[in-house]
């Protein structure tokens, strides 16, 4: 698995939670890059990405994400 991989498979769960067709992520996006991202949103997508690369992130790996390249970064060290 890599970066691109994990940022397709991302932005398919960010399409689906947030019910918009037109979501394309890159390793620079933000919360405020995409319209619907809040801090509810983010929960139900963080459980969703969990569920899909079969990980576990602690309440100090998510407050480190700062954009989506953070989370590829955990994905990837979480399923090595």
């Amino acid at each position: 698995m890599n970066t691109q991989m994990i940022l397709n498979e991302l932005s398919l769960i960010f399409q689906e939670i947030l019910k918009r067709d037109n979501i394309v992520l890159t390793s620079e996006t933000t919360a405020q890059d995409v319209e619907g991202w809040n801090s509810l949103t983010n929960m139900l997508l963080i459980s969703r990405i969990e569920k899909d690369f079969n990980v576990h992130f602690t309440f100090r790996d998510i407050v480190r994400f700062k954009n989506v390249g953070d989370i590829c970064n955990a994905i990837l060290t979480k399923t090595q």
